[in-house]
């Protein structure tokens, strides 16, 4: 069951968001103040984080920051202001989504499912991971590193979430559709044929600093679609 740490010192937006994340099946746990924010992800390293900026103790920004110093777990900030610049910043520190106070309950469970959806449940494979070596491949998640044989590969951002996702779910297939809604988005209007390009290009760079073949493998699912393979996988 997917864990949400709901961080926020209005006793009554923690009790209506439990409320409505638990009807849809998430488990939740809740904190009031920025230290206690950063204990609870410490002990019980939750799978999405729903964090209010203004907190006494250690405010919003302060906690997300931290936490993004050594985990990418999906944080969605929650603020009683929208302000363009105060969205921009907390999306600067990391932050994976925004939403302005007062919101629909609604609203915020459908995001967080979205956020996880799209990010393929990342929280839930080795949450407190960030480095995934395979073969002469290394990615690097929160350095937004990417290597082949100690050789860096400097990757765009879509291509470089698209290699993030496949080694964090590996050897499991995926249909262009699965791939559009996870890396661009369920409002993307272009053509799926997109996802093909991107795979193309992603073999292009990275097999070109490597021989070892055996290694690992981005390999075409004929009439499915795509799945990273792993060395020794069948």
């Amino acid at each position: 069951m997917t864990t949400v740490l709901v961080v926020d010192d209005d006793l009554n937006i923690c009790k209506i968001t439990k409320l409505y994340l638990e009807k849809n099946g998430y488990r939740v746990i809740t904190a009031h103040d920025g230290e206690e924010a950063l204990h609870k992800f410490e002990e019980l390293r939750p799978d999405f984080i729903v964090l209010d900026v203004m907190m006494p103790k250690r405010d919003g920004w302060s906690v997300c920051q931290s936490i993004r110093a050594k985990s990418d777990v999906p944080i969605l900030m929650l603020t009683a202001r929208g302000h363009v610049d105060e969205r921009i910043e907390g999306l600067q520190m990391g932050a994976d989504d925004y939403l302005v106070k007062p919101f629909d309950p609604n609203e915020l469970v459908a995001r967080v499912t979205s956020i996880l959806r799209r990010t393929g449940l990342r929280a839930q494979v080795m949450p407190t991971a960030h480095v995934y070596e395979i073969g002469s491949l290394r990615v690097d998640s929160i350095g937004h590193e990417v290597t082949v044989e100690g050789r860096m590969v400097p990757l765009p951002k879509k291509e470089y979430e698209l290699l993030l996702f496949f080694v964090r779910n590996p050897n499991q297939v995926f249909t262009r559709e699965d791939l559009i809604a996870k890396i661009w988005g369920w409002d993307f209007e272009g053509e799926d044929r997109v996802v093909d390009l991107y795979i193309k290009r992603l073999r292009q760079k990275l097999s070109a600093l490597t021989e070892r073949k055996e290694d690992w493998n981005i390999r075409t699912v004929w009439g499915v679609g795509y799945k990273f393979e792993e060395p020794g996988a069948c």
